[in-house]
């Protein structure tokens, strides 16, 4: 039996022996307020951060992504709404398996006025080059809801390119058309009107893996695809948006250090780190949070992949044959490391851990036993202490260097699941 619904933090439980990890620090005094879990953590870095969306092209071939960057402080722009369209609560609906009238409802009433801490088309910072991260979503994902991973990176000194991906993976994603002339012309669209792409489930009969793989090789496209399009810009080339936006896209010129560029994702998106680095030698090193390893190809266990790359796991997600993928990709080389999350579950990881309250989180499986604001400090932590070694950073990241190894509070190294001996070779 396959799985592979991202959203089921606890699937394969039953089947999968695994070590309980009991969690160490105890939570903060009034961390059982409703405002700690119903905000996304601003990032902690020293910049303030904006965020703009960016897409190119009248046609489902073009690239789109939400940039985070560091920003000028002091602005009084808006922060960036969380979900933008309705459309994504149709698409969550879909996904979920629910009706789509009371899917909308529900999101709308508990998600609608949630906002990301960051400034929307806030005035990029200027007198840096910075390292440059692609971030890739995992399936039934989009664009905006891991901004808790990528507004601390950004304010850490990293350019952030989050990318949506118009595979049939994400919940909903759309492009741009020109609206056919019997339609009425509304200026806020400037003559062109949204095509809505939806989550394709499988088909009755169909092998899921043969479909993830088709859709784990496009993504990885659209990950280089996306780093083109940001060296472009970095270059000094004019780019045309087709969103209205009145960032000014001039100002990235030579703020981009072209040769510091990694990859990172979550679950199916941890699949595309891999395939990422297989295919393109521009990314130094990758970062897969809890990744999903069925879309990956048998190819790529075979020395394709020659960068640093970091398994950052829960503790409830995983079971042993996709641990031993892992593993098979990274078992020669001392550059590839893995480490696990005390107490976390597979969706430790997007924002709704931060954005659902107790009881729900946990009905759900969006919240572990440890506080999700500590889960996410440690993935982010090991990944900017990793980020620091592979990209020749001179930060301070390196006092998590612990993290990497598995050392510290509710972290320990490699994985909690059972594994089978090694067989002989």
């Amino acid at each position: 039996m396959v799985f592979s619904d991202p959203w089921d933090s606890g699937y394969c439980s039953k089947e999968t022996p695994r070590k309980s990890l009991s969690v160490n620090a105890p939570m903060e005094p009034g961390s059982s307020s409703t405002e700690k879990f119903y905000r996304i953590p601003k990032g902690k870095g020293p910049h303030s951060v904006g965020c703009t969306d960016l897409m190119t092209e009248n046609a489902v071939e073009g690239s789109f992504l939400r940039l985070y960057y560091p920003s000028c402080s002091g602005t009084d722009n808006e922060e960036a709404p969380w979900i933008p369209d309705k459309e994504y609560y149709q698409g969550l609906s879909d996904f979920l398996n629910m009706y789509r009238v009371v899917g909308e409802r529900l999101f709308q009433y508990y998600v609608g006025s949630v906002t990301c801490p960051a400034k929307s088309n806030a005035a990029f910072k200027l007198g840096e080059k910075y390292p440059l991260l692609i971030f890739s979503h995992g399936l039934g994902a989009f664009r905006t809801i891991y901004s808790a991973i990528c507004i601390e990176m950004a304010s850490q000194g990293f350019v952030v390119a989050a990318v949506e991906h118009r595979d049939e993976s994400a919940s909903a994603t759309y492009y741009c058309k020109k609206k056919s002339i019997s339609e009425p012309q509304e200026e806020s669209t400037s003559g062109l009107e949204k095509e809505w792409i939806y989550y394709r489930k499988l088909k009755a009969g169909e092998e899921e893996r043969c479909l993830r793989h088709k859709q784990v090789q496009q993504r990885a496209q659209e990950c280089i695809k996306a780093l083109n399009l940001i060296l472009k810009i970095n270059s000094g080339e004019e780019v045309t948006n087709v969103l209205n936006s009145n960032f000014d896209w001039n100002s990235v010129k030579d703020s981009v250090d072209t040769s510091r560029i990694a990859v990172m994702g979550h679950s199916f998106g941890g699949a595309t780190v891999i395939e990422s680095l297989s295919k393109e030698i521009r990314f130094r090193c990758g970062i897969a949070l809890d990744a999903w390893m069925l879309p990956v190809g048998d190819d790529i266990y075979q020395n394709s992949v020659q960068q640093p790359l970091l398994f950052i796991n829960s503790e409830k997600f995983q079971w042993a044959d996709n641990i031993l993928k892992m593993k098979k990709l990274s078992s020669s080389d001392t550059n590839k490391k893995m480490i696990t999350i005390k107490g976390s579950v597979h969706q430790s990881f997007p924002d709704f851990t931060f954005v659902s309250g107790g009881l729900i989180g946990r009905f759900f499986k969006l919240k572990g036993e440890i506080d999700p604001n500590e889960a996410i400090d440690i993935s982010n932590h090991a990944s900017l202490a990793f980020l620091q070694k592979h990209l020749s950073l001179k930060k301070d990241f390196d006092q998590w260097d612990s993290l990497v190894d598995g050392i510290g509070p509710n972290v320990i190294p490699g994985t909690n699941i059972d594994l089978p001996p090694a067989e002989p070779e």
